[in-house]
């Protein structure tokens, strides 16, 4: 069995910066499918940085840009630009023939971080669709090609909703039951896919404001993906 592609430090990075899809991806048994999701992960992060360490909304656009134009690079057949996290995400793409849409989705929605106004409860869920659930989905091609890709939206949907409602303030009985929507439209994953989505399996104790502990996330994650779900 072939080495990942990924370098060790993207994969250390996304273990630090994002360990519930980091620790998911352990479940992928094959290391270069493992790298590529990683790929995805990592290229995540690098939008969720935007719009955090700009000092005003331009320098935010200008970086979320700057990686759409890394997907223009790749999607155009260009020379990608030397970043670990452009050039792991190009080799995902051109071994898994990922198409763009979710990928750009998943820079779309970080542009509402950039907005002064704080998010209603729909713009809490397209965001939350737009960043878990594209990601997702773009994790689920690259495991099963033929992945049920509107529940596996779902499941990185609901990820997103719990992570939002523990940290950001998003509370009440409409944003809870989003996301018991969301976690009953996830049912059905199949078996090749299921790590794009375990993770999915904390987004209730997250909503609680709880953080799980390390152990308790590997427990977690193990026995749903035993069980196949969430």
């Amino acid at each position: 069995m072939s080495e990942p592609e990924v370098p060790d430090d993207l994969d250390a990075q996304t273990r630090r910066v994002d360990s519930e899809r980091w620790l998911s991806s352990r479940f992928i048994a094959d290391p270069e499918k493992r790298a590529d999701v990683v790929a995805i992960y990592a290229f995540d992060h690098e939008l969720a940085r935007a719009p955090k360490v700009a000092s005003n909304p331009l320098l935010g656009e200008i970086r979320l840009t700057w990686w759409r134009e890394v997907l223009d690079e790749v999607y155009g057949g260009r020379p990608v630009r030397h970043h670990p996290t452009a050039l792991s995400l190009a080799k995902a793409i051109e071994r898994r023939s990922l198409p763009r849409e979710p990928l750009e989705a998943m820079v779309d929605a970080r542009y509402r971080e950039l907005e002064p106004e704080p998010m209603t409860l729909a713009d809490a869920l397209e965001w939350a669709e737009g960043t878990g659930g594209a990601a997702a989905r773009a994790a689920a091609l690259v495991l099963d090609p033929g992945a049920d890709l509107p529940r596996v939206a779902e499941a990185g949907k609901a990820w997103a909703i719990g992570r939002l409602m523990g940290t950001a303030g998003m509370e009440g009985e409409d944003a809870q039951a989003a996301l018991s929507e969301a976690l009953d439209q996830a049912h059905g994953i199949s078996v090749a896919a299921f790590p794009a989505v375990a993770h999915a399996t904390l987004a209730r104790v997250r909503a609680q404001g709880r953080r799980p502990s390390d152990l308790e996330a590997r427990l977690r994650l193990f026995l749903a993906v035993a069980r196949g779900r969430l």
